[in-house]
């Protein structure tokens, strides 16, 4: 049997997605990319008024896709931010924090459908707009061209973004050989 579009389902994370949602993230993004502790503590942040903005694609019951969401209630812009670009005020903005497909299953719109869940979510939990720091060197930089095909424009590239991670907090970043200079694309999606 061949898979197609319709084989697949989305639905909120939840807990019992966790172990499926690490072992991809860390598959495809990195070793040390999720933890049980980083997962639990972005699960929390996806949270406001009762609505999850985090999303799960399933395959036959298997992850397949997510996309890990803060509210825009759970999060505060960093050194990686410039919210005076922002056309929305900072309080109206969710966190897209991360979107990630098993490379087995692209093409089948995963990514596009789950960041239109996250953001229909995100706008019934109050945000205006989400922002995103998009990978600059995924294969082919699909991520970016991914993101401003669903409406993304970009803010700022910000070089050597998960330069910290990779030093600090045990992220072993797919591209680079030591410490990571990948840079990153903060982007915006008004809603």
């Amino acid at each position: 049997m061949s898979k197609s579009a319709a084989d697949i389902q989305y639905t909120p994370l939840t807990p019992r997605h966790f172990w499926q949602v690490i072992a991809l993230g860390n598959r495809i993004q990195g070793d040390g990319y999720l933890t049980p502790e980083s997962l639990t503590a972005i699960y929390h942040k996806g949270w406001h008024n009762g609505i999850n903005a985090s999303w799960v694609a399933l395959y036959d019951d298997n992850v397949v896709g997510f996309r890990l969401t803060y509210a825009h209630s759970k999060w505060q812009p960093n050194q990686w931010c410039t919210p005076s670009r922002w056309p929305v005020a900072t309080s109206k903005v969710c966190y897209f924090k991360c979107n990630t497909v098993d490379d087995r299953m692209q093409g089948f719109g995963i990514g596009s459908q789950l960041l239109s869940l996250s953001a229909k979510e995100a706008q019934k939990q109050g945000a205006e707009a989400g922002l995103a720091h998009i990978w600059l060197a995924s294969p082919g930089n699909s991520a970016f061209r991914y993101f401003s095909k669903n409406g993304g424009q970009l803010i700022k590239v910000h070089p050597n973004k998960w330069q910290h991670e990779s030093i600090y907090d045990g992220y072993d970043c797919p591209v680079c050989h030591h410490h990571c200079t990948c840079d990153g694309a903060e982007m915006l999606l008004e809603f």
